[in-house]
């Protein structure tokens, strides 16, 4: 697949993507409508402080985690159409209370409950992957996710000008944060109307089993059941900076230490229940494959898209900090960090579609973004301002490619569980943002840049020697297992 093939929208793949693209763009829109704000809403409105601002950058990408992974399963139930539609309307309403809340704490729950539409994100990579064959999904994906990507540099660009501008005032912040709001939940209305789960009715491939990803090996069950901890243990990290915040008493974060360590044991519970009579029926050859490499792609994602996550959520302050400049100028120079996804995220998938080897891009990639947060990492007021924008744009290149030749590999996995797999290394993703956001919570902007390196280079690792080359990877069609043509003629 080639970039002139974009403008070919007669075609009802090309269309499907353009639609998905734009419906992903909202969201993120949405997601990230409160960075660029932060220092006005600071300088407005007096109860907070920018502890506070730190509190809700956390909040913001918190309950994304879970929300990936059960979005991840609604899609191999219901499809990406219904449930894409029904995640933009409903996540309008905590976008609405964030937008008019009046108080810390209104704020912190709003912005808490937000964060789940950064789930949408898995939503049209699946959608993607019904329209696309393997030959052509990185490069599909790829722009999918970059041009949808470009959604917080497009917040970071317009939200100061139209919250200053447009409405003025101390609370032009509020209605522009509500306008996005509107904008995400009419697109979703529209995308119920424009688009199918695939070409034809039988493209969408139902799990076997729900409520927990299929596995291949006794090993792999265990390895599946130790990734499931972080998923969701992470969340203790919001509890405790809710807790020192003054948000919740000792008993109240207790109690939800308590209900995290149930819905671990639940979650790795189900994990058992769904595969154990599974592998004791033995599963057929052609219809295992590695979860390792799903493993390994968890840990990237925590690696890459974690640390874009943190990174464009703090970069407008940190910019702002530095060169002394004012807010509108700051999220304009940070944007040039997001604003790189819409090449360079295709670019990755398209790199992965011809280079003929999937896991060495991944590999490349992967170091690469070690390198150019190491570079980041040496930037102070000493810097010319010029230079700290090259660094940024040369980190995000590998970044967003990262990101982009992951889910070139996904897709090609295993097919009916793409829903699942998408799932949770997006969930990876948010893990990673709530760990790195709260280590910046810690440390000097500098030193967070250099953790963040050191994670990329601890992610190369681990995918070096868990990652697999995916069967099938650049064929016409995607594999189909045994048991996936038994599904298909029962469902026939």
């Amino acid at each position: 697949m080639h970039a002139k093939e974009l403008l070919e929208v007669e075609r009802r793949d090309i269309r499907a993507l353009h639609y998905t693209w734009i419906a992903f763009f909202l969201t993120f829109y949405v997601w990230f409508n409160m960075a660029p704000l932060a220092t006005s809403m600071l300088q407005t409105e007096s109860y907070l402080t920018s502890d506070h601002i730190k509190l809700f950058l956390i909040a913001n990408v918190a309950l994304t985690i879970p929300g990936r992974v059960v979005v991840g399963m609604a899609l191999d139930r219901f499809g990406p159409r219904r449930v894409f539609s029904i995640l933009m309307v409903v996540m309008a309403i905590p976008t609405w209370f964030f937008a008019f809340g009046n108080s810390a704490m209104q704020l912190f729950v709003a912005r808490l409950f937000m964060s789940i539409v950064g789930a949408g994100f898995v939503v049209g990579i699946h959608m993607t992957a019904l329209w696309f064959k393997p030959k052509d999904i990185g490069f599909a994906e790829g722009f999918y996710a970059g041009w949808g990507n470009f959604g917080s540099a497009a917040a970071a660009i317009t939200i100061p000008t139209v919250a200053l501008q447009f409405f003025g005032g101390e609370d032009g912040w509020r209605w522009a944060i509500a306008l996005s709001g509107l904008l995400m939940a009419a697109y979703g209305v529209a995308y119920w109307f424009l688009i199918t789960d695939g070409p034809t009715e039988d493209t969408h491939k139902k799990a076997r089993k729900a409520g927990a990803l299929e596995v291949s090996s006794w090993r792999d069950l265990l390895l599946y059941c130790l990734f499931i901890i972080p998923l969701y243990g992470v969340l203790g990290v919001l509890v405790y900076r809710t807790q020192n915040m003054g948000f919740l008493s000792e008993t109240g974060a207790w109690a939800f230490y308590i209900l995290i360590a149930v819905v671990v044991i639940y979650q790795i519970y189900k994990a058992i229940s769904v595969n154990v009579p599974m592998l004791k029926a033995g599963i057929p050859e052609d219809d295992k494959y590695p979860f390792t490499s799903v493993a390994a792609l968890n840990v990237t994602y925590f690696a890459n898209f974690g640390a874009e996550l943190a990174v464009v959520s703090m970069l407008p302050m940190f910019f702002a900090a530095t060169w002394k400049l004012d807010p509108t100028v700051a999220g304009l120079v940070a944007s040039t960090f997001a604003f790189v996804n819409l090449w360079a995220r295709p670019l990755g998938g398209y790199i992965s579609d011809r280079v003929g080897n999937r896991r060495l891009v991944m590999l490349i990639y992967m170091f690469g973004i070690g390198i150019g947060f190491g570079l980041m990492g040496l930037l102070n007021a000493e810097w010319p301002l010029f230079i700290a924008v090259v660094f940024t744009i040369l980190c995000s290149v590998f970044v967003q490619g990262a990101e982009g030749a992951t889910f070139g590999i996904i897709p090609s996995i295993k097919r009916r569980l793409t829903g699942q797999i998408s799932g949770m290394a997006g969930a990876y993703g948010n893990v990673g943002a709530v760990f790195y956001l709260f280590v910046f919570t810690l440390v000097e902007p500098n030193q967070f840049f250099f953790i963040i390196a050191i994670g990329a280079f601890i992610a190369w690792i681990l995918c070096f020697f868990w990652l697999k080359e995916p069967e099938g990877a650049f064929d016409d069609e995607y594999k189909m297992s045994s048991v996936d043509r038994q599904m298909a003629a029962e469902e026939g």
